[in-house]
C-alpha cells in the first residue's frame, strides 16, 4: 500500500448533505453546498474512507496514489 491516497468528490453527484464534513471535519469542507476536500493527496486515515463509505451518492472516491487501487467506498 502507498504512503498517500488520493481523495475526489465529484460535483456532478455531491448533494451537499455534509456527512463527509462531519465525519472527517479535518479533510473535507462545504463550499457553495458542495464537498471539497481540503487536499487532494493525504496521508492514510480511516475517516476518510468512512466519510467515502457515509456519502449517500458515492461522490467521494478514496484511491491509492501509487497504483490508481480503489480503496473507498468499498463495492
Amino acid at each position: 500500500m502507498s504512503a498517500d491516497w488520493r481523495v475526489r468528490v465529484d460535483a456532478r453527484r455531491c448533494i451537499g448533505s455534509g456527512i463527509c464534513a462531519h465525519t472527517a471535519p479535518k479533510h473535507f469542507v462545504l463550499v457553495d453546498g458542495l464537498s471539497t476536500p481540503v487536499a487532494e493527496t493525504i496521508v492514510p486515515a480511516d475517516e476518510v474512507a468512512d466519510a467515502a463509505d457515509s456519502c449517500p451518492v458515492e461522490a467521494i472516491t478514496v484511491r491509492d496514489s501509487t497504483d490508481d487501487r480503489l480503496i473507498a467506498p468499498e463495492a
